[in-house]
């Protein structure tokens, strides 16, 4: 059942992102872009009224005593968001803060509790977070159960605390409690307005900003892109040579005031999977490679491959967030040295979700990338502080 869903969810994406040419579409795939159309508008219009609500504060917001900062975007994956989090959460740690990311931790494998346990969660204001995945003293819990995010953030960021929880204000409630926390980081939190922020950080994919210009289920924006009027800081993302003029233009009619920052992700090196060994980006120069990812736009990974000189035989692609099996693995190294393939490339958040690798076999590599800024516009910890500690 869950290869037939992931196979579902991957025809959806490649039908609603036009990965499909238009001259292939079956009477089938127009009608169910005509359906997804309506749901679409749906979607949009109740999004629209929850924010009135919260802005007629006939919803009210919660606010902690403590700094927030919101790291989100208007798009369903892509923009390059988990960097982004790390690094504002290391700066506000070298700073002296005692930091705290909070995350829903999307397709996690959450334990299974019964109804009662659920619901005495849900009505408990002063129940733990849904999953611990590290404090001061270490990562608490395993991959599967934390997410793919919140678990390569807590194993990049020593010290940091990282929670998991759908209700963002009862983990941060237990971050300042238990945790002797006084910031925190709302990751993927734009579209989270229960949790009081005073900063409203947006992440915009300079390569792809709109999608197709609709919102879920017919598009990838998780609301109208005019909505990008409530940012106070705009990271333009993947800006390898600065912020495209007319992109810039589109946000400025939006939002007059909202500070734009261009930056670009930069590969650094490449870890060995196993013996988490590192490689210099130069050894792929001239390798024949299978690309493996699960992902929302494996694109830029594969094109990042080339661009370091790869040369990339075959592009394995699995549903975002996907898991993938001991079985899964075996097969397709075994099928990559088949083919001459010298090793099997993917991300860091897909490394995160491979179980125990078996000896043997050519090497799989995960790319380790970081953000930094583009165009000249100083460092990242500058700017980090900057917007952290305005006066």
């Amino acid at each position: 059942m869950k290869i037939v869903g992931e196979k579902g969810e991957n025809y959806l994406v490649d039908l609603i992102t036009g990965r499909i040419p238009t001259r292939l579409l079956l009477r089938r795939d127009i009608f169910l872009l005509r359906l997804l159309r309506g749901f679409s508008l749906l979607y949009g219009a109740g999004v629209q009224v929850r924010l009135f609500l919260y802005r007629q504060r006939i919803f009210r917001q919660q606010a902690l005593g403590c700094q927030v900062i919101s790291i989100g975007n208007l798009t369903v994956g892509g923009t390059g968001k988990t960097p982004v989090v790390e690094m504002f959460a290391r700066t506000l740690q070298r700073q002296g803060r005692h930091v705290a990311v909070l995350s829903r931790g999307y397709k996690r494998k959450a334990l299974r509790l019964s109804w009662r346990e659920r619901l005495a969660q849900f009505f408990d204001p002063h129940a733990p977070p849904s999953c611990v995945v590290a404090d001061s003293l270490g990562v608490r819990a395993a991959a599967p159960e934390s997410g793919d995010e919140p678990f390569m953030l807590a194993r990049r960021l020593a010290g940091t605390a990282v929670l998991v929880d759908p209700d963002r204000v009862k983990s941060g409630r237990y971050a300042i409690k238990h945790l002797g926390c006084d910031t925190l980081i709302l990751d993927d939190g734009f579209q989270h307005p229960e949790l009081h922020h005073r900063l409203d950080i947006v992440l915009v994919d300079s390569r792809n900003p709109f999608g197709n210009g609709h919102v879920l289920p017919r598009g990838v924006l998780r609301e109208p892109f005019s909505n990008i009027r409530r940012a106070g800081y705009i990271f333009l993302t993947k800006c390898d040579d600065g912020a495209p003029p007319n992109l810039v233009a589109s946000i400025r009619a939006l939002n007059p005031t909202a500070e734009i920052i261009p930056c670009r992700h930069q590969a650094r090196h490449l870890q060995d999977v196993q013996s988490h060994a590192l490689r210099p980006l130069e050894h792929l120069a001239g390798m024949r490679v299978v690309a493996l990812s699960g992902i929302a736009a494996p694109e830029g990974f594969e094109r990042e491959l080339e661009k370091q000189g790869a040369v990339v035989i075959r592009r394995e692609r699995y549903a975002d967030h996907h898991w993938y099996s001991r079985q899964e693995l075996d097969v397709l190294v075994h099928d990559a040295a088949r083919d001459g393939a010298q090793a099997v490339i993917t991300t860091e958040k897909d490394a995160v979700r491979f179980p125990p690798l078996g000896t043997g076999g050519i090497p799989i590599l995960y790319l380790r990338v970081e953000i930094e800024l583009s165009g000249g516009t100083g460092t990242l910890d500058e700017c980090i502080s900057r917007i952290c500690f305005r006066k």
